[in-house]
């Protein structure tokens, strides 16, 4: 889950979702309303690669803040 900046609010959203759409890992992404603005599903084969994809994610320009959920 990421909270994006509000300036240019949704062009800079959809520039980010294309972004993390072309990310290794990354298995589905989705613009939210609600919390968060984007939420992404991502497949790790451990949690020290599950941290450089969420070392990329908090990475991008705009992203403000990220909350990760792992389901076991």
């Amino acid at each position: 889950m990421m909270r994006v900046g509000s300036s240019e609010y949704l062009g800079a959203t959809r520039t980010i979702k294309e972004k993390i759409a072309k990310m290794r890992g990354v298995l589905k992404v989705e613009m939210i309303f609600g919390r968060f603005d984007i939420i992404a599903e991502v497949e790790a084969k451990d949690l020290k690669n599950l941290d450089r994809i969420t070392d990329k994610l908090k990475n991008l320009p705009s992203v403000l803040s990220t909350e990760s959920f792992i389901c076991y």
